[in-house]
């Protein structure tokens, strides 16, 4: 008796369809969840109203004052005065921009008037001011 003995060739093809598989599940996590992610992670506990409504869709900015004197221009970090000098921009740009007041209901007072005076010197005509509904 003669065995031959055959050499098998290696396999040297890969199998994508396990690869595809994960990618279009992991593109489908990222979908789900950046729109969560995306949203502020900023803390502000907002004072509560009666008579708050739903926001309108027109072309917005958030501007959000925290607790530790912080000022978000859109979810970023922003001094006062350059928050001036971006707000004249995209008014400029914008003038039916409407511009909503995020503020801690723990926030003092003269730190809000001195916000409402920059909306008012460059003569923002849409403010809103966010609040929880009871």
């Amino acid at each position: 008796m003669i065995h031959t003995t055959r050499r098998q060739k290696p396999f040297t093809e890969i199998n994508t369809a396990p690869f595809t598989d994960i990618i279009l599940v992991l593109m489908a996590i990222f979908m789900v969840t950046t729109p969560l992610v995306m949203q502020s992670n900023i803390q502000v506990n907002l004072p509560s109203s009666s008579t708050g409504k739903p926001m309108k869709e027109a072309r917005q900015i958030s501007v959000m004052a925290t607790n530790e004197g912080m000022i978000y221009l859109d979810n970023k970090l922003i001094s006062r005065k350059a928050l001036k000098v971006e707000i004249a921009k995209l008014h400029q740009d914008d003038p039916a921009l409407e511009v909503i007041l995020y503020s801690d209901k723990m926030v003092r007072f003269k730190d809000i008037v001195g916000l409402l005076d920059i909306f008012n010197e460059l003569n923002i005509k849409n403010l809103n001011i966010a609040t929880k509904t009871e």
